[in-house]
């Protein structure tokens, strides 16, 4: 849903950087103040939403307090390592941008929280 409207929203010159020959040519200058609030932005509206599915799906408050701490915790070291890529051009596979920046802007968490407390609600009913 984010997604759709990343266009008119959201500042990400590296958008057309990774679809393009971005081996080839290094990363384009961007506004790194603009661009990380940006990213923050999108990660927060996507943590937002899926915050409610989690909440939705599971409807237990220990999930939903569990699922805002990873999310945090994700945000900080994520965000962290990102600005560090970016300032200082340490990087010998822009892959890393590319997976880090993907990490903070789609919604890959949700997909991963889903299948562990489903998981962890089975092992529970089992061992009842």
């Amino acid at each position: 849903m984010v997604r759709a409207f990343v266009e008119p929203l959201f500042y990400d010159p590296l958008i057309e950087y990774f679809k393009h020959d971005y081996l080839k040519m290094p990363i384009p200058k961007l506004n790194l103040t603009t661009y990380l609030l940006n990213i923050s932005y999108r990660f927060f509206l996507n943590t937002i939403i899926s915050l409610a599915i989690l909440f939705v799906i599971f409807k237990e408050v220990n999930v939903f307090l569990f699922s805002v701490k990873i999310y945090v915790a994700s945000f900080v070291v994520l965000i962290c390592f990102l600005f560090v890529l970016l300032k200082f051009e340490i990087i010998e596979s822009y892959l890393v941008v590319f997976y880090v920046r993907r990490f903070l802007i789609h919604p890959i968490i949700l997909l991963v929280l889903i299948p562990a407390f489903y998981y962890q609600k089975l092992i529970l009913k089992i061992n009842k």
